[in-house]
């Protein structure tokens, strides 16, 4: 059964996914493409925005990037679930400002 909820589930369907195309040995998995892929969606989340599209073509798009995302650790082989709990232990750190009316949270560095 799967857990719909799962980040092992979801990684194990995009796992299968690269194994029925064999994408590790047919270029599915070489880095430099995949980036190229990510931009791409990217691309098309932010014309979701900028149109007006509706939240279900925002959402589907945002679901692509996070395939391309869970594949690219599988591809660079590391683990995104600790890679993101490390991160978020860090940025948790960090101080926020407003800049031109919007919060921002980054290392900021003053010069």
């Amino acid at each position: 059964m799967t857990d719909k909820d799962s980040y092992r589930d979801m990684l194990a369907a995009v796992q299968s996914f690269h194994d029925k195309h064999d994408f590790k040995n047919t270029g599915g998995e070489e880095l430099a493409y995949r980036i190229a892929l990510m931009t791409e969606e990217l691309g098309e989340i932010s014309a979701c925005v900028t149109k007006g599209k509706n939240v279900e073509s925002l959402a589907e798009e945002c679901a692509d990037l996070m395939i391309l995302l869970l594949g690219t650790a599988i591809a660079a082989d590391f683990k995104l679930d600790d890679a993101f709990w490390a991160k978020m232990e860090k940025i948790e750190q960090r101080k926020s400002r407003m800049i031109n009316g919007r919060i921002r949270v980054s290392e900021f560095r003053d010069t």
